[in-house]
């Protein structure tokens, strides 16, 4: 009897794969090609600035400051490829491992293709070329020698940073198939993700005051993890320490290496789907009707209140969803707290309230094709556009409330309450009304996937500059409260709440019917641009 082998595919071919849907996504769209080369000049900009910061230490020809930056920058990173996608770029899923379920290929060839495809991107490139500041520093340091190991070692804390993304992102994707586990676990890691910008502070705030000493320590402990043993060879070369090579080298292949296991372990049950749920017992319905019982309490029993319900229950239950809210959540109090110990609290409230409306900045790219059931039901624009921001303020008023009462107690002046919620409201006002029209014009397609952190190819500049975009706008927008307030003095403590009312209502008020009007020339379009190719 013949055996039927699985045919050699090369990495390559998974590149060219990827390569291929990024062109066919970006065709046809001159919005997604406009965002996409932006997100280009972005990455160029990160990885210029990166080089020259990283470089710095063999400009200055300081060792010192090189043995302890560049283990520090190394884990940084490592951190920041693991988090920060799934904070503002998503992750990017366009080789959906389920894909590949039906197809003769072995484990170990999906695993190298899909691992080389992820090395393909705007975010790996930009890493590439920051850190090859590192090898700078080390070449100036250490000669030539220590510059190529130096290369070594950034190659692979680059494979290192790609790895530890796929096999964590791949492990909680399997995870999230449950949907008791996948509560649990959106919440441990988006509440974590969330942390990090707070941390960052307080890391900051702690460097004026730090002992080097001691920090040199802690960055050569890191130098000996697979955070920085990457980063750190070329300076252990310029020191005299040749012999620490070879021992970093085997810690870091050994931790790409069990990574790589761990995400080849879990992208079997990736692909073969979510599990079969249990069933539900019907509870009884009491004497509401049908329709009562689909409704939210005290909400109108018309077409309004429906899809306010409706938007309500999506942003409670569905997983990238409540991801967004979780982290405006831990931001919105943890960071403003942080700072307004520190004496800048003023600004950064007005940073929570404009961040409060960037979830909204591609609303629409969540349902995907389930949006056709609106269009079908000839939903007025207006309609939806309120019902949505209206359901979505229900969840994010009372968290701006709370921000404004803790962020004032932890200050010490409670008596600005009113006047720092004022400032929240309109912040967020004029982020609803910036955001809206662009969620009509600028949406996405977002991927089919178990993964509440997937982004489709090309998508995640798109992700980024649309947030980055509205949260500017906002606090420009906002600049003129913070500035009345300031001049002003000790009466804004009674003005700055209607005035911020007032402010953030007619904001969102010209932005909800700028938005609905646009919504009803363009559902057609809108529909296609959310719909999964």
């Amino acid at each position: 009897m013949a055996v039927t082998t699985a045919p050699a595919v090369s990495p390559a071919t998974f590149v060219r794969l990827k390569l291929r849907i990024l062109g066919n996504g970006l065709r046809g769209s001159t919005g997604r090609v406009v965002l996409f080369a932006v997100g280009i000049l972005f990455g160029v900009g990160g990885a210029v600035g990166g080089f020259l910061l990283l470089a710095v230490p063999g400009l200055l020809d300081d060792r010192r400051v090189a043995e302890i930056m560049l283990p520090l920058a190394g884990a940084l990173l490592l951190f920041g490829w693991l988090f920060l996608p799934l904070i503002f770029f998503g992750v990017d899923e366009s080789l959906d491992p389920a894909r590949f379920a039906l197809l003769p290929l072995s484990r170990r060839t999906l695993i190298t293709g899909l691992f080389a495809a992820a090395t393909t991107g705007i975010p790996a490139i930009t890493t590439l070329l920051a850190t090859g500041g590192m090898v700078w520093s080390a070449g100036l340091l250490g000669g030539p020698v220590a510059a190529v190991v130096q290369l070594v070692g950034v190659v692979l804390g680059l494979l290192l940073c790609v790895a530890v993304s796929r096999a964590v992102t791949s492990a909680f994707s399997t995870a999230l198939r449950s949907r008791r586990a996948r509560d649990l676990a959106t919440i441990l890691l988006t509440v974590t993700a969330a942390l990090l910008g707070p941390l960052q502070l307080g890391v900051l705030a702690g460097a004026e005051r730090a002992d080097w000493d001691r920090v040199a320590q802690v960055a050569t402990v890191i130098g000996w993890t697979p955070l920085g043993a990457a980063y750190s060879l070329g300076t252990d070369v310029a020191a005299g320490r040749a012999w620490t090579v070879p021992i970093k080298l085997v810690i870091v292949v050994a931790s790409i290496a069990g990574l790589l296991a761990w995400w080849s372990s879990t992208v079997e049950r990736a692909m073969l789907g979510a599990a079969s749920g249990g069933q539900r017992t019907a509870k009884a319905s009491g004497s509401r009707s049908a329709v009562a019982r689909l409704m939210v309490r005290g909400l109108p029993q018309n077409r309004f209140g429906a899809l306010v319900s409706r938007e309500m229950r999506y942003w409670w239950r569905e997983t990238r969803r409540r991801a967004s809210l979780i982290t405006l959540g831990v931001v919105g109090v943890f960071l403003p707290v942080s700072m307004s110990i520190n004496g800048g609290g003023g600004f950064t409230v007005l940073f929570v309230g404009a961040l409060g409306a960037i979830s909204l900045a591609n609303q629409f790219g969540f349902e995907g094709n389930a949006y056709a059931a609106n269009v079908v039901a000839g939903v007025p624009g207006r309609t939806e556009i309120q019902s949505r921001a209206a359901a979505f303020s229900l969840f994010v008023v009372p968290l701006l409330i709370m921000v404004a009462t803790v962020v004032s107690l932890a200050a010490g002046h409670p008596e600005d309450i009113a006047a720092r919620l004022g400032t929240l409201l309109a912040a967020y006002g004029i982020g609803l009304g910036v955001v809206l029209p662009v969620s009509v014009r600028a949406a996405y397609a977002l991927p089919s996937t178990s993964n509440p952190f997937a982004m489709s190819s090309g998508g995640g500049p798109a992700k980024g500059l649309l947030a980055m975009g509205v949260l500017l706008g906002a606090i420009v927008g906002t600049l003129p409260m913070l500035l009345a307030g300031y001049l002003i003095g000790d009466v804004w403590q009674w003005l700055g709440l209607p005035v911020g009312l007032i402010y953030g209502g007619l904001a969102y008020v010209v932005g909800s019917r700028l938005a609905g009007n646009l919504l009803d020339r363009r559902m057609p379009e809108l529909l296609s641009a959310v719909t999964q190719r």
